[in-house]
């Protein structure tokens, strides 16, 4: 889309009108960057640098840490925008390493979350990603994401409390555990969907999402 376009702004915005999206979809930055990580298999293997989203996911051991390169690449100011005039602002659910913390290493993104008066939440997923969050629960990706930014930048974080369905293989149940509740203000509710119970339904985290918001602001005029 971007060659036909003859831009990566006009490609974003083509493919909202294409797939009829509600709403719109702004890019975290229009630099070309390549997301890089650290992978070690155990304690005693050595540290390996991996290159690319899907070459980190796929690589054997635990991802230790992400970056952008090249650095510094400068935020799309539209974006920080809407960051600083919205009411609310979500973050997650999604793959952890390779879709949620690319975009707040964006350079001024976390800044703007920060400097917004909007409320900030935290949607924790369902389940474990393989590849990425073998073996984590919610404090676990929360800390993840903290380690990275180097700020603390949730309000709330929801969490799912319907363990019943069965998961894929190597797939654990993301559970709100002790550490979370004692570090965070935290809400939990059935979240899952009933035919894919690895993934969330989208109208019950709605529903709970809105619940929230307006239990802190008051009714949403529509």
């Amino acid at each position: 889309m971007g060659e036909i376009t003859g831009s990566f702004e006009e490609a974003v915005a083509e493919s909202g009108r294409v797939l009829a999206i509600y709403g719109q979809v702004l890019p975290s930055t229009l630099t070309n960057l390549q997301l890089i990580g650290e992978i070690q298999e155990s304690p005693e293997e050595e540290i390996r640098v991996v290159r690319g989203e899907s070459e980190i996911t796929e690589a054997p051991g635990k991802v230790q840490k992400v970056w952008l390169e090249p650095d510094g690449a400068l935020a799309y100011p539209p974006t920080i925008q809407a960051i600083l005039n919205a009411d609310l602002i979500l973050i997650g659910p999604g793959s952890l390493y390779t879709s949620i913390l690319p975009n707040l290493l964006v350079k001024d993104l976390t800044e703007a979350i920060q400097a917004s008066k909007a409320e900030t939440y935290f949607i924790c997923n369902v389940a474990t990603q393989r590849g990425e969050t073998d073996g984590f629960n919610a404090s676990d990706h929360v800390a993840v994401l903290e380690q990275h930014v180097q700020k603390q930048i949730f309000n709330l974080v929801l969490c799912n409390r319907n363990f019943k369905g069965e998961l894929g293989q190597g797939t654990e149940w993301v559970v709100a555990d002790k550490k979370l509740h004692e570090n965070y203000r935290v809400y939990e509710a059935d979240l899952v969907d009933d035919l894919y119970p690895w993934r969330h339904s989208s109208k019950k985290l709605a529903k709970a999402v809105i619940s929230l918001y307006e239990e802190r602001t008051g009714p949403l005029n529509y």
